[in-house]
């Protein structure tokens, strides 16, 4: 793809900084998500399908030397979605960043008129 072809990033919140991400952590990400914006279907170990946020997300991984980082996105046909980026420190991704998600993804489908559901909250 040229670079009048790529999916630009649509920030839904935060950013990657340096800190807290090291410079290395942060290259690596930048990498990573203009692999996405060009087009690429990443997979393990560098991104895993997120079904639980919703459909066409999943969450990048990258290693940093004191954090394990993800970024939560979502692929459109006109963008890619940042939702979320945090350091994650369980095996886990935890229920509050799954809802906090749902919740951004939801108001986001509302405002631009995306048909796309996200799954909604299970029952216990």
């Amino acid at each position: 793809m040229d670079a009048d072809t790529n999916k630009p990033l649509v920030w839904l919140h935060t950013e990657i900084k340096t800190p807290p991400f090291s410079s290395e952590g942060r290259t690596e990400a930048g990498g990573l998500l203009r692999r996405l914006q060009q087009g690429a279907l990443l997979e393990m170990p560098h991104s895993r399908p997120m079904p639980t946020i919703g459909p066409r997300c999943h969450e990048l991984r990258i290693k940093d030397a004191n954090n394990n980082w993800r970024i939560i996105y979502r692929v459109d046909e006109d963008a890619i979605l940042i939702v979320e980026v945090f350091a994650k420190s369980t095996r886990e991704t935890p229920h509050r960043i799954i809802e906090l998600c749902r919740k951004r993804l939801t108001r986001y489908n509302a405002v631009t008129g995306d048909e796309h559901e996200t799954p909604k909250k299970k029952s216990t």
